[in-house]
């Protein structure tokens, strides 16, 4: 058999190991979705009347608590890496005929499978409290597959963060940055409100951008040039933090 077929067959195995790791870790999966729902109670009937979106609040900031609950689940994907890393699994698969990649590969497409799912959960959440997108059938064909690729693209960098750290405990905050972007975005209060040192800031990083074109997506508002913006971001996130993990996992692994 050929070397692309045992590395893709790998992968499925290394695939499956990690969401059955990921069911069986209720914890982490509830901190994952539920912070981002209490988020967004919290920001929708106690914050809402007091911040102009230029529409029903509600309708402004769900976009922006879905990016947010893909950067939380982020924070698991990288614990999940450093674990394997320092648990001693790695030696055990380095002695078994198993294609090395696929153990990032397992990971980082568990990591977005379980983000697609805390997504729909928060969706669900979203329309209980009032949201209301105005999306079409095909509207979010794009914005699943847009938000998909958002996730592949964080995934691998949660999986360089994983790598670069010795210890489960310091894999969990290694993602604060990712996290914390949102706030310092368009995801909860329009750009255009925040201070002038902090409007530049949050103009030139990647989550403005994706939130704006998920929230044009799903909301029917201008989109504009956001979208080819943060097909960028993807993609250069994704190709540096992909070839970063490899070359991480055989330093570590050598």
């Amino acid at each position: 058999m050929t070397s692309a077929y045992w590395a893709v067959d790998n992968s499925f195995a290394l695939i499956g190991r990690s969401l059955r790791i990921s069911a069986r870790n209720i914890e982490a999966l509830l901190m994952a979705v539920m912070l981002p729902i209490m988020l967004m109670l919290i920001f929708v009937f106690v914050f809402g009347g007091a911040i102009n979106s230029g529409t029903e609040y509600v309708n402004y900031v769900v976009p922006g608590i879905i990016i947010l609950c893909a950067g939380f689940g982020a924070s698991t994907t990288a614990v999940s890496v450093t674990h394997d890393m320092v648990g001693g699994i790695i030696d055990r698969i380095r002695s078994m005929p198993v294609v090395s990649s696929a153990v990032l590969t397992g990971h980082v497409v568990a990591s977005v499978a379980r983000n697609l799912v805390a997504m729909a959960l928060v969706i669900g959440v979203g329309l209980l409290v009032g949201w209301r997108p105005a999306a079409g059938f095909a509207d979010w064909l794009a914005a699943i597959g847009f938000l998909a690729l958002f996730m592949l693209s964080i995934s691998w960098l949660a999986a360089c963060l994983g790598l670069l750290v010795r210890s489960v405990d310091a894999a969990g905050g290694a993602t604060f940055a990712i996290t914390f972007l949102p706030y310092v975005s368009s995801a909860f209060v329009p750009v255009d409100t925040l201070p002038t040192w902090l409007r530049g800031v949050a103009e030139h990083q990647p989550i403005t951008p994706i939130v704006e074109t998920t929230r044009g997506l799903l909301m029917g508002t201008p989109i504009g040039s956001s979208w080819w913006i943060a097909l960028i971001w993807f993609g250069g996130i994704t190709v540096v933090a992909f070839g970063w993990a490899a070359l991480l996992f055989q330093r570590r692994t050598a």
